[in-house]
């Protein structure tokens, strides 16, 4: 049966909204759109409904409220067909110790209801994407992490997918296991695969997405690329560390800058205060003296351009490292 696909917007999500039992809402009036092509990623800490989007998109949970398309296929009308379309990544590994990395493939092809001859070359080819044909008859258990999260990425390939979702592609990875990842999926956007991933990991939503949504508390807070969100902020950043003996005085200075001329905001959690400067030239001098004048020792200064931890900040009201 040949689907009739939108060739301008990739996903489509308006007005999106989850509840659980017990009135928990986990994601509320949500609405975001996804370019053909692009890697967009939705950032934001363990549980501010990253997860639940995305399991909605794939047509695994059912919305309570709004609409949300893929390809222009409606998520719960048109379930079946948005299937034949998408790839899925879980953040949880799916991985049989026992099996092979090619016996793994061979089980999602069936699966698929892929030909013989056509699951075989198809085999070949994600393997060779996720450079993993050297090692794809070995059993998954003596598989690396970073190997293991390959076979994750080639599984959800196995169905030549238009759109593949991505939950975490690289949670609890090593550093250089998490870069080889990016290039993987760098190579798959070139082919022009939609991809959409979401992460609470900084640099990878710096580094790896076209344009990413800031999300927290179920939420959408920001949208932009990351340079868009960096430059929107308007100003540096100055981060004071205060002794940890001086919590006393946090408050306090930070009012006291807030009034300071040059300072456009001030964000203080335990003894430490983000300022956001339009000039730290001219604002540095006096934001020192206010704390000299309040006798605050001073363990760390730093001075920094804004950055995606700056602006998750500015939206949310809080890093997304804290809990």
């Amino acid at each position: 049966m040949g689907l009739t696909l939108s060739g301008s917007v990739a996903i489509e999500v308006a007005h999106l909204s989850k509840t659980y039992e017990g009135n928990v809402t986990a994601v509320e009036d949500i609405t975001f759109q996804v370019a053909p092509g692009e890697v967009f990623g939705l950032l934001g800490p363990n549980g501010a409904g990253k997860t639940t989007t995305l399991r909605v998109l794939i047509t695994v949970l059912r919305p309570s409220g709004g609409t949300a398309r893929v390809l222009g296929l409606d998520v719960v009308e048109q379930a079946t067909q948005v299937r034949q379309i998408i790839g899925y990544v879980p953040q949880e590994r799916a991985i049989d110790r026992f099996l092979t990395g090619r016996e793994h493939l061979q089980l999602l092809a069936s699966l698929y209801h892929l030909p013989k001859d056509r699951a075989a070359a198809r085999i070949d080819e994600v393997l060779r994407l996720v450079s993993l044909e050297n090692k794809a008859d070995e059993v998954a258990r003596n598989y690396s992490g970073g190997m293991k999260r390959k076979l994750d990425i080639a599984c959800g390939l196995i169905p030549d997918p238009k759109v593949l979702f991505m939950d975490e592609p690289t949670l609890g990875l090593d550093v250089q296991s998490r870069l080889k990842i990016w290039e993987h999926i760098r190579e798959l956007k070139a082919r022009g695969i939609t991809i959409m991933v979401t992460t609470n990991y900084l640099d990878e939503a710096d580094q790896l997405c076209d344009r990413i949504a800031i999300i927290d508390g179920g939420r959408v807070k920001a949208i932009g690329t990351p340079n868009e969100l960096k430059s929107g902020l308007g100003g540096d950043v100055v981060t004071l560390t205060l002794a940890p003996g001086d919590l006393d005085k946090v408050e306090g200075l930070a009012q006291a800058l807030k009034a300071q001329e040059g300072v456009r905001a001030v964000s203080a959690n335990r003894n430490r205060l983000d300022i956001r400067v339009t000039s730290p030239e001219k604002t540095l001098p006096a934001i020192l003296a206010q704390v000299g004048a309040r006798q605050c020792r001073l363990e760390f200064v730093d001075y920094h351009r804004p950055r995606l931890d700056d602006v998750f900040l500015a939206h949310a009201g809080h890093r997304i490292q804290e809990d």
